[in-house]
């Protein structure tokens, strides 16, 4: 009797084991041909490229990149948001034209419930000439971001199993003080906002060292507990912010949603302590880490998977200083 039993037992752990794996390899294998240094190079050299001027918001170089970022959105076949006729949120601030670009992927079963996925794609243009260069391309703050929405973007688009609609947006103006995430904000009715997964500089390992992000705001919800729990067992990990001094919660456009109480939090690697690029001309696509890219990526979408799939919802955000 105890030697069938046995049997019994390991017989029933084997097939559980074999059933995971396989389930594991699949999403594996997905992340692999979806998410990789290719696709990340492509984006990446794109936006940060010379043709864009910096990408300063009101610029003839920030609309060459909403034009890039609308032809991925339309390749994917993503919907526009709120029925708009383009992927362009339009509104005006201080005379200047300025646009939101949005693209939506509608969720399966929980297609109220909403989650964005953002990061900012304008900077600082034209700055000072440094040794013959004036450009300030804004490789990592925030090209390496919007890379990252856009694979986001194809990976989820791919899947189609999203239970949660997402919306991914390139937000405009952040450099001048959250403009587009604070008009986005407006637009939106905020108690069906279940989290704002934001992404700024994440071209260079973090203080943490390979394979680390760190996320602001991390104790005014459980957002980041939450990723923390999904990323067990990946070789990644997640870390609270630890650079409190900057107050970096509030700096990014997370903060224009998260003041409507919607958890939103920013991703980040960015040694911002030391970081010597950072806002100058030489933030190019040279110093920046395309694997680091890409693992970060992957990470973002295994931590946040929960989210998405209707299974975990963070607590509403605290914030309060």
């Amino acid at each position: 009797m105890k030697i069938i039993k046995i049997k019994s037992i390991f017989y029933t752990v084997t097939v559980l084991l074999l059933v995971h794996c396989t389930s594991e390899k699949v999403s594996v294998n997905l992340l692999e041909g979806t998410i990789d240094t290719v696709l990340v190079k492509k984006h990446l050299y794109t936006l940060a490229s010379d043709d864009m001027q910096g990408r300063k918001a009101g610029t003839p170089g920030i609309e060459k990149a909403a034009k890039y970022i609308e032809g991925e959105f339309e390749a994917l076949g993503l919907k526009t948001f709120q029925g708009a006729n383009s992927y362009r949120q339009n509104f005006t601030k201080e005379n200047l034209a300025l646009f939101n670009v949005i693209g939506v992927l509608e969720g399966n079963s929980k297609k109220e419930e909403f989650v964005v996925i953002s990061a900012h794609y304008d900077h600082l243009g034209i700055l000072p000439a440094v040794n013959g260069d004036e450009i300030a391309n804004g490789a990592d703050d925030d090209a390496s971001g919007v890379t990252a929405v856009l694979s986001l973007a194809s990976y989820w688009s791919k899947r189609g199993d999203n239970e949660r609609t997402l919306v991914f947006i390139a937000f405009t103006a952040e450099e001048k003080g959250l403009w587009g995430s604070n008009y986005f904000g407006t637009k939106i009715s905020p108690e069906k906002y279940i989290a704002g997964i934001n992404i700024e500089m994440i071209g260079k390992d973090s203080k943490f060292g390979p394979r680390t992000a760190f996320l602001t705001g991390f104790e005014r919800s459980s957002f980041g507990k939450i990723i923390q729990e999904n990323l067990k067992g990946s070789n990644f990990t997640l870390h609270p912010d630890p650079y409190q001094k900057f107050n970096l919660f509030y700096r990014s456009d997370n903060a224009s949603l998260a003041k409507l109480g919607i958890p939103a939090h920013t991703f980040s690697t960015c040694p911002i302590d030391t970081d010597a690029y950072y806002h100058t001309v030489d933030d190019e696509v040279e110093t920046l880490d395309l694997q680091n890219i890409a693992t970060t990526i992957k990470a973002i979408a295994i931590g946040t998977a929960s989210i998405i799939n209707g299974k975990d919802t963070p607590s509403r955000v605290s914030v309060e200083k």
